[in-house]
């Protein structure tokens, strides 16, 4: 016989298996906790530079978003249909055409959003404008690890200048970051100029983004894929052999750059992106920057808007892709009707530099903590001598929770241990009538005796 009420019919709400999407997560406290850390160090760091929060919208209008990417990117872009009731008047084929129905989409990055409200809002900016942002973004990729559908950008970027001096001062910042978070990195730099310079001096100024799509997969592929697609995109061989030695260049920076000077000497945008980086490297290495930093020809940073000095930065003990990037562009404001703005960026991964920091066990102790003090319920009267004690020490700053319901020690330690909490504050008869409570150490286990007035100290 069916249970009253059902009729036989299986709930199929109740049935379903809760689910999320594949490249999303889920975050427990703990996991937010460090990620907090993390958030809280690149802020901290940002601030410290002159740079101010700002937030834009999750959804952008496609027209927006699309053609800034490039084709790879503009197919990642996911779109957001109009609401359910919208299609309600179109005919069957109305509903059919995508560009009807769907005028919106999530944002891919930080940088083209940014764009946009510079030029919505250029009248109430002062130029140069600093502002960091940090918030989630999608893309419609391949899950797999390290590589997500949702995942936060921690951006800051500089537009109004066209000052190599923003370049040094992101140089910095990475170094500044990385430092904080006690992550080892190296960071790689290039120059589209240099890269248009390269296209020129092989005969194919015409595939410049065909060229750069495909040497930017160079780690990934190896070289002969990576030769192999440029000739599925159109270049001859012979450009393709006159390719593999510049991209093989060795020696340190300046030697590199003292090599590409012969091969770049007919192009013009190739001399002026070495003497880019020149300037960049020469401030960096005046200021005695504690931070690897390398010109690798190869790094192409496949987004179309980019027209300078490009970033990456790898982690040097953990294997993982890039864990932050960006770079110069000069004019993509243009296309929101502001010409002429350029600015400048770079965008550290929070979801990798957390898997960084959580493979290589960086996060320090502390961070895993939410509360710091637990005071015991041990009955009525207990609960009205500690609460008064709970109260001061919130006030001073200090997170404290008392166990919500008066029952055995065993139980409410076992509470303290489960959560990480470093101090529990005893309350029990014989501390009313001392008037000092136990405070234990749940780490090392030691415990003493420590008046009321005293208890903030204690635990500080």
């Amino acid at each position: 016989m069916a249970p009253a009420g059902t009729d036989g019919i299986k709930n199929p709400i109740m049935a379903q298996k809760p689910s999320i999407p594949k490249g999303t997560r889920d975050f427990s406290p703990a996991e937010m906790m460090r990620r907090q850390y993390i958030f809280d160090t690149v802020k901290r760091v940002f601030r410290s530079y002159g740079f101010a929060p700002l937030e834009t919208p999750s959804m952008e209008n496609l027209s927006t978003l699309l053609g800034k990417y490039g084709d790879e990117g503009d197919k990642l872009l996911f779109k957001i249909l109009n609401s359910g009731d919208y299609a309600a008047g179109l005919s069957d084929e109305e509903v059919r055409q995508a560009s009807k129905i769907c005028e919106k989409g999530l944002r891919y990055d930080l940088t083209v959003p940014f764009a946009r409200y510079v030029v919505q809002h250029q009248g109430e900016l002062t130029f140069p404008f600093k502002r960091y942002q940090i918030q989630p973004v999608w893309r419609a990729d391949r899950p797999q690890k390290g590589r997500y559908r949702e995942f936060y950008q921690c951006d800051v970027d500089v537009i109004g200048t066209r000052s190599l001096l923003c370049e040094v001062e992101l140089v910095e910042i990475v170094e500044r970051v990385f430092k904080a978070l006690g992550i080892r990195v190296a960071l790689k730099m290039n120059n589209r100029k240099i890269l248009y310079g390269i296209a020129e001096a092989i005969g194919h100024a015409d595939k410049m983004m065909d060229i750069t799509v495909a040497i930017d997969k160079l780690e990934k592929i190896g070289l002969d894929n990576v030769k192999a697609e440029l000739l599925e995109r159109g270049l001859t061989q012979e450009a393709v052999d006159r390719l593999q030695p510049i991209l093989e260049l060795s020696g340190d920076n300046r030697q590199k750059l003292n090599q590409l000077r012969e091969v770049l000497s007919s192009s013009e945008t190739g001399l002026k992106g070495i003497e880019e980086m020149e300037t960049i490297f020469g401030h960096v290495e005046r200021l005695g920057i504690d931070l690897k930093v390398e010109l690798d020809l190869s790094l192409a940073r496949g987004l179309n808007y980019y027209t300078g000095a490009i970033f990456e930065v790898k982690a040097l003990d953990f294997a993982i892709g890039s864990i932050c990037g960006g770079g110069r562009y000069d004019d993509l404001t243009g296309i929101f009707g502001m010409p002429n703005m350029s600015g400048v960026g770079i965008s550290f991964g929070a979801d990798r530099i957390y898997d960084v920091m959580t493979g290589l066990n960086l996060f320090p102790e502390e961070v895993n903590c939410t509360t710091r003090v637990l005071f015991t319920n041990l009955g009525e009267a207990e609960q009205a001598a500690v609460l008064p004690l709970l109260r001061g020490v919130r006030g001073e700053g200090i997170a404290a929770e008392i166990y919500p319901e008066a029952g055995k020690m065993k139980k409410q330690m076992e509470y303290a241990n489960r959560r990480g909490i470093p101090y529990v504050v005893i309350v029990g008869s014989q501390e009313l009538e001392s008037g000092a409570a136990t405070v234990k150490d749940m780490r090392s286990g030691e415990q003493r005796q420590v008046p009321f007035n005293a208890i903030v100290e204690a635990v500080r």
